[in-house]
């Protein structure tokens, strides 16, 4: 126990003992609970608490009368609100210490068999006219009882209050659906707005049940569940408990988080049972959620089972993702890629598997361009996996294969020790004739040739033109200068060791862009 806390102990029971020994009778018993004592008298204890009656008929006299309990549900706190109430001392039952007095109250026996009033039924009444009646107040006393076990499984506190939150959820779910509803008919809302709605209340409900742990939090969304919830409705609680309880978990490329390893077995019990909670439902659970979910499960070294759950979740909505949402850092350092490439051709091998339409393929197809451009230059990237990852994507949707060829010039600038025959292996993956960007230039490049021929032709004539005249045959200084000047302005477009256009001989022989790239 804290400092602070036994403190605050102390001056509570100096205030307990003081009101005892204000009534002029000597305390005749000290009840020692976890180090904290309380000098009080054996009758008003017997008179209440069947525990005391049969621990103290049995207790050998000591020269001190010094009994020790180390068990009491809620510790001294809870013995506090137990002696007070065997000597008539008021206090208020409130949300934040019912737990703790039902509780306290089933372990020290203080029924109706030992007395009439006694604490048990004074705490089931409460629970029943008001700690129950409230989401809120049932979620704060099922977060007490938390700390209460087993005493509070015993009493049946947590299964009371499960039931309570899962009918209370259930009811206003109908009512809002019902409101909705009503408004959409009326024409007072739109569907949308219907939507938003729903959405709002889940995110309340959400707010009060993320306080519990997960297990308490597992119990909570079965009972909903059982009781008819929507199960793509959850989607929302569930995200809303993972990121408060995933928020201190550090993705980064940096290694492993710095917390304990206590902390990380929690985290990782956590992970693994948000994602069997996870709704079935295709698009419940956003694409970019599910990365993050899948970057801390890679992180804190959860099953493979639940992994592989995330990636084939993550594989059925790929054509949702951007491609922040599919850079995976690797944490592994053994010369491995700086990005997880494995897992990734796993959630795409799940996408291949499954019923996607044109439009849904194309945009996987060029979201996975893009994430290999990314991962080419990569210098530990391995020529297998390269090649495998393209293989694995649909070529039947790409209509351009500008991006397949940029990641792969880039690779071939990352790598430059691989083999001809390696390099052909490569270049045997694209389809030159879907290349655009070549076809987009040719009217520019038109129009620079006619330019270019046109000047020509200017020169040409004042050539013949000198020709024709008596002047010197060496030009003069003012010519040179002047032709000059006309080529100067085509230097870009003149390959002084052929003659003729780069552009041109481009347009003439289409494979050799891959050859000025990637071949030196």
């Amino acid at each position: 126990m804290s400092v602070n806390r036994k403190a605050l102990m102390s001056n509570a029971m100096k205030r307990t003992t003081e009101w005892i020994f204000s009534q002029e009778i000597m305390s005749d018993i000290t009840i020692e609970v976890q180090g904290v004592s309380f000098s009080l008298h054996k009758f008003p204890l017997v008179s209440k608490c069947g525990y005391m009656r049969k621990l103290l008929s049995n207790y050998k006299e000591t020269v001190d009368h010094v009994v020790k309990i180390n068990n009491v549900p809620g510790g001294p706190e809870g013995f506090e609100l137990a002696a007070k109430f065997c000597y008539g001392i008021n206090f208020e039952l409130s949300i934040e210490n019912i737990a703790k007095a039902r509780c306290v109250a089933e372990y020290l026996e203080m029924t109706e068999d030992i007395a009439v009033g006694n604490l048990v039924t004074r705490t089931e009444s409460y629970l029943n006219e008001v700690g129950l009646n409230s989401l809120s107040g049932a979620v704060s006393i099922l977060q007490s009882s938390e700390r209460l076990l087993p005493v509070a499984e015993n009493v049946k506190m947590i299964t009371r209050c499960v039931d309570a939150i899962a009918y209370m959820v259930m009811k206003e779910s109908q009512i809002s659906l019902a409101t909705s509803l009503a408004c959409s008919s009326e024409g007072l809302g739109s569907s949308s707005s219907s939507l938003c709605q729903l959405k709002d209340a889940a995110d309340w409900w959400a707010e009060d049940l993320i306080v519990l742990n997960i297990h308490t939090f597992q119990r909570v969304l079965l009972a909903m569940i059982s009781r008819g919830f929507n199960k793509f409705s959850l989607g929302p609680i569930v995200t809303h408990y993972a990121q408060k309880f995933l928020r201190d978990l550090e993705i980064s490329g940096k290694g492993k988080n710095k917390s304990g390893p206590n902390q990380n077995n929690e985290k990782r019990v956590v992970l693994e049972t948000i994602t069997s909670l996870l709704p079935r439902e295709k698009n419940a659970i956003s694409f970019s959620f599910l990365s993050t979910l899948l970057r801390s499960a890679i992180n804190l070294e959860t099953t493979v089972a639940c992994r592989l759950d995330l990636e084939k979740r993550m594989g059925l909505q790929l054509s949702q993702a951007v491609l922040d949402d599919i850079l995976i850092h690797s944490f592994r350092f053994d010369r491995d890629t700086l990005f997880d490439v494995d897992t990734i051709q796993r959630i795409l091998m799940n996408y291949c598997e499954s019923d996607a339409n044109p439009d849904d393929i194309k945009k996987v197809v060029m979201l996975m361009e893009n994430y290999l451009v990314e991962i080419a230059s990569d210098c530990n990237l391995s020529l297998l996996k390269f090649i495998n990852l393209i293989e694995q994507i649909p070529n039947r949707e790409r209509v351009a294969e500008d991006g397949m060829y940029k990641a792969i010039d880039i690779y071939l600038k990352a790598h430059p020790v691989l083999r001809d025959e390696e390099r052909k292996k490569l270049y045997s993956l694209i389809n030159f004739e879907k290349l655009t960007s070549e076809n987009d230039d040719l009217p520019n490049l038109q129009r620079e040739n006619q330019d270019l021929k046109f000047e020509l032709f200017k020169v040409k004539m004042i050539l013949k033109d000198i020709e024709r005249s008596d002047k010197s045959a060496a030009p003069t200084r003012s010519f040179m200068s002047f032709m000059s000047k006309k080529l100067m302005k085509f230097t870009p477009f003149l390959w002084v060791d052929h003659g003729t256009s780069p552009s041109i001989t481009k347009i003439k022989n289409k494979e050799s862009k891959d050859r000025r790239h990637s071949i030196s």
